[in-house]
């Protein structure tokens, strides 16, 4: 009898949810677990420690005499980073700085992640789309990125800037840049994924009921390309990170009151041997978070891939 009512039991649970086992094979890669630990510290950081540490990061002292005695003053309690050559506080714009970087990286990896994905679609599914598609992802790759990052910058910078102001318009600027030519891996990968998937028995089936081939991409196509386009989104932001503290670091990104990471590592780099801490510091920062989001790309891709998935 109690065998029976085990048995009733255990036919009338509810089926396990598939995310839960992708969570129990994330939690096995100790290095995704760190990465993610060290990018919830460093997003509480930029988010958070404004609110904290309420110093501006764009002001100065007003006085002469104010800022020549509050300029390059090593760490203390009233600035436990010190302060720049303008006298502003360090700390501020660290924080300020990644805040600006991590949402540049956040949105020029949305911006790749759609167009990989809208053009690996297409050229996957629809065989008259596919060679040109295809030839047009080559064109890109073939392309030297950087290059084509500083004309793009030189063409448009004062354009946008005089559209929508200096700072918003070098931010669509630098979005736009580095989403416009960081999407070819993706559409690469979901395209072959959707050449596997549109010879599935379900798509077939779906097809012979006369099913809108719209509905069949968005329905059977995209929820099952869903894991490559996560890994591609964490590996994007890694790259758009590195990709804009590159352009600032040439003097080519945000203006010098709009403070990024890479932008605090151009400023110091006139002064690396007598503060080597203002280098160290967003050094340091930038190369914490792009670990961390690679370390978490490896564990979302180790954890959705059904193949390894309870090893």
């Amino acid at each position: 009898m109690t065998d029976e009512l085990a048995g009733t039991d255990m036919s009338h649970r509810p089926p396990r949810n598939q995310w839960w086992d992708v969570w129990d094979q994330f939690k096995t890669h100790k290095g995704a677990m760190l990465g993610a630990v060290i990018m919830i510290l460093i997003v509480l950081f930029v988010s958070i420690g404004p609110w904290i540490w309420q110093l501006d990061p764009s002001e100065s002292p007003s006085k002469a005499i104010d800022l020549l005695r509050g300029r390059n003053q090593p760490p203390s309690l009233a600035h436990p980073m010190g302060t720049d050559q303008l006298a502003r506080d360090f700390l501020a714009r660290m924080m300020a700085g990644g805040r600006v970087s991590i949402f540049v990286g956040l949105m020029a990896m949305a911006l790749s992640l759609v167009l990989g994905t809208l053009i690996g679609v297409l050229a996957g599914y629809f065989r008259r789309l596919d060679g040109p598609l295809m030839r047009f992802t080559d064109l890109f790759l073939a392309l030297p990125l950087l290059p084509l990052l500083l004309v793009m910058v030189m063409l448009f910078r004062e354009t946008l800037s005089q559209s929508f102001g200096p700072e918003t318009g070098i931010f669509i600027l630098i979005v736009s840049a580095i989403g416009v030519t960081s999407w070819m891996q993706t559409a690469r990968i979901v395209r072959g994924d959707v050449l596997a998937l549109k010879e599935r028995e379900y798509v077939l089936a779906a097809k012979s009921i006369g099913t809108p081939s719209r509905r069949i991409i968005s329905r059977h196509i995209l929820p099952n390309v869903l894991s490559p386009i996560m890994v591609s989104a964490t590996l994007g932001i890694a790259n758009a990170i590195i990709t804009e503290s590159a352009l600032s670091f040439l003097g080519l990104g945000f203006p010098p009151d709009f403070p990024t990471w890479g932008r605090l590592l151009y400023d110091a780099v006139d002064q690396l041997q007598l503060y080597p801490m203002r280098v160290v510091l967003p050094g340091v920062a930038i190369s914490l978070t792009v670990l961390s989001v690679n370390y978490i790309g490896d564990g979302l891709r180790d954890a959705l891939d059904p193949r390894i998935r309870g090893r």
